[in-house]
């Protein structure tokens, strides 16, 4: 099933990314919660994060992992969380939210929106940390 993902991966769909390689990519949400707010995605179109197969899986959160500590370097903030959540996308993925406080993370909160300068800017503090 192709989705929003599937065209970012595929290249008809321009994104801010952050870090990719042959199984993975990480790219700044277009609707963040924070600064820094980052989607990371399995290549391999899987609906729900816990089809994937288990050593796909732990690759996956080991490309999470390295790209979390980039944002830590890059964005201030005290830690990153981590969500694996929403229904809008049939494409397993993960956010990694920059934190300062609990609420960062709230999912109800109105996304923000930043200029392609910023985006710009914002990837290559994260993509170069």
């Amino acid at each position: 099933m192709e989705t929003i993902f599937t065209k970012i991966i595929n290249g008809e769909i321009p994104a801010y990314k952050i870090a990719e390689n042959e199984k993975f990519l990480a790219f700044l949400d277009a609707m963040p919660l924070v600064e820094g707010h980052t989607l990371v995605i399995p290549k391999k179109p899987t609906d729900k994060i816990f089809d994937i197969e288990s050593e796909d899986f732990k690759e996956l959160f080991g490309f999470a992992q390295q790209v979390a500590k980039k944002i830590e370097k890059a964005i201030v903030c005290k830690r990153v969380g981590l969500a694996v959540v929403g229904l809008e996308v049939p494409h397993a993925h993960i956010h990694l939210i920059p934190l300062n406080k609990m609420d960062d993370m709230n999912f109800k909160n109105v996304r923000l929106k930043f200029s392609k300068d910023e985006y710009e800017r914002t990837k290559n503090l994260i993509k170069n940390a």
